[in-house]
């Protein structure tokens, strides 16, 4: 099969008029659609392990938007805020497996997920580890909440108050303690300091029968099941369907608008903390990051592709020599100490105010289009110059390495000794051949387009994706950091595809067929 090729073929219709049509061998597209139907299980799998990692990552975004740590006082608030939490766990999904399925062992149970708070969950997992019967562990926890509630609810006068703040601390000690050493301890104190005021006998109560419900878990242990393998099953009531089809099923006609319908159908749900859609997150940083992404990337091409051939030229010249050093020693400083230093130096009045320390500038469109494209020239200038100065090293040396091999080629021989002239050798014979590198490292730029700099992004206040995904990360903003994950999985992607049918625009010799 013959390499991708083009031809154009002219005839002339009934009105004498030239009509064009091209013919595109069909291997390029066979190649295009492998690659595609690729994509597919690729996107499934970096999706899962993003989604796996944010589950498993530490932190709770439910308790971080409710500011549970804050909530002490009151009876009343304290319920309300327990209510509250369980609603918002449940309406975020997060009461659910993660997965369709889960390899775990007999003892484990797959309602531990819906337990709110994180270190009640971890107790709980250690002792259902520990004794093995699930059953009797759910039945003692409900029996602790209980008597928690109702030291909460108690009202406090003159004879219990003491008593009732002891009972308190005691009690959320228990819900986190699995040793069976610790926590006799612990019913030892609770019956005591329910005993220390005359009108606590319904906690001394409830006390009693928490301890027994504890005493049943140790009585009736199952340790052999943590031992026998087993599948938990989900179907398609957990997390990560949720987050990828929706809330309701595809023909309902409602959803939680927080999750979306569904990232496949081009729904991303709602940001946990700017309660806004998260497809018009994006779009407010998406515009700003690939514009500067772009215009970053023409810097490097423009300069280093140009450089990397003098050098190249120059090879052992002492022009070739002081350039790589200086180039190196560019490339050995980091952007945030380079950007801190420039905002310093070259953006304060103390020095030389040459430049706008941070942001896009304060005109709009409105003020008319070359204000504020000049403006906006103005605020870009020195954060493209810190975003492109450290690839240029890189860039060049590729370059000028890809270019040293191909003028080492017989053909470059060839064309000298037909005494050709030297830029035509270089621009018109071995430039074309020495693209194949830098069109590899092209492949690698798309994900920049939205992922973005977030230390150029942070360090000039610039509000691109950068910086939207980092606050996502820190506000553990799950839909958030699952797009931007996706869509940068998916440049990935076709940057590399990009790439694959440029090698054939640059080398005819590269064939999309089987040989």
């Amino acid at each position: 099969m013959k390499p991708v090729e083009a031809e154009v073929k002219t005839g002339k219709t009934e009105s004498g008029k030239k009509f064009f049509f091209t013919k595109i061998s069909f291997p390029l597209f066979g190649y295009i659609l492998k690659r595609v139907l690729i994509f597919i299980p690729t996107l499934f799998i970096i999706s899962l392990l993003t989604f796996i990692l944010i589950a498993a990552a530490p932190g709770d975004p439910a308790e971080t938007m409710l500011s549970r740590s804050s909530a002490e006082g009151q009876a009343s608030d304290k319920l309300a805020t327990e209510r509250s939490y369980r609603e918002l766990r449940h309406k975020l999904g997060l009461d659910l497996p993660v997965f369709y399925f889960a390899f775990s062992n007999s003892a484990q149970s797959d309602t531990l997920i819906r337990i709110p708070t994180k270190n009640h969950r971890e107790m709980l997992d250690r002792m259902v580890y520990t004794y093995g019967n699930w059953p009797q562990i759910e039945t003692y926890y409900h029996q602790l909440k209980n008597l928690e509630f109702s030291i909460i609810a108690t009202k406090k006068d003159s004879i219990n108050t003491n008593a009732l703040i002891e009972l308190r601390n005691t009690a959320a000690k228990t819900l986190i303690h699995h040793e069976d050493v610790v926590l006799a301890g612990l019913y030892a104190d609770l019956k005591a300091q329910a005993a220390s005021a005359s009108n606590l006998t319904e906690i001394q109560t409830k006390a009693a029968a928490t301890e027994a419900a504890y005493n049943k878990v140790k009585a009736e242990a199952t340790v052999w099941k943590r031992y026998v393998p087993a599948i938990q099953w989900s179907g398609t009531h957990n997390q990560y369907h949720r987050w990828l089809f929706g809330a309701a099923k595809w023909f309902g006609t409602e959803t939680d608008p927080t999750l979306g319908r569904g990232f496949i159908r081009g729904d991303y749900g709602i940001s946990f903390f700017t309660k806004r859609p998260v497809k018009s997150v994006i779009w407010d940083g998406l515009w700003i990051t690939m514009l500067i992404s772009i215009l970053v990337i023409i810097i490097e091409y423009v300069i280093s592709i140009p450089l990397g051939i003098s050098l190249a030229v120059r090879k052992g010249s002492t022009y070739d020599s002081s350039v790589t050093v200086a180039l190196f020693l560019t490339y050995s400083l980091p952007v945030f100490w380079i950007g801190t230093m420039a905002i310093f130096f070259l953006c304060s009045p103390d020095y030389v105010e040459i430049f706008p320390p941070f942001g896009l500038g304060d005109a709009v469109w409105e003020d008319g289009f070359f204000y504020k494209l000049g403006d906006l020239a103005y605020h870009l200038a020195l954060p493209l110059i810190i975003a492109s100065y450290a690839s240029f090293a890189y860039l060049s040396r590729q370059m000028r390495g890809s270019m040293l091999t191909v003028l080492g080629a017989d053909y470059i021989r060839t064309a000298r000794a037909k005494g050709l002239p030297e830029n035509k050798v270089i621009w018109k014979h071995a430039f074309r051949n020495s693209l194949l590198p830098i069109i590899t490292i092209f492949a690698s730029f798309f994900p920049a387009l939205i992922g973005g700099s977030i230390i150029l992004e942070f360090l000039f206040t610039i509000p691109g994706l950068g910086q939207i995904t980092y606050a996502a990360v820190i506000q553990k903003d799950y839909p958030m950091i699952l797009t931007n994950t996706m869509f940068a999985a998916i440049l990935t992607l076709v940057g590399y595809l990009v790439s694959d049918i440029l090698y054939a625009v640059v080398d005819p010799r590269i064939s999309y067929s089987k040989k």
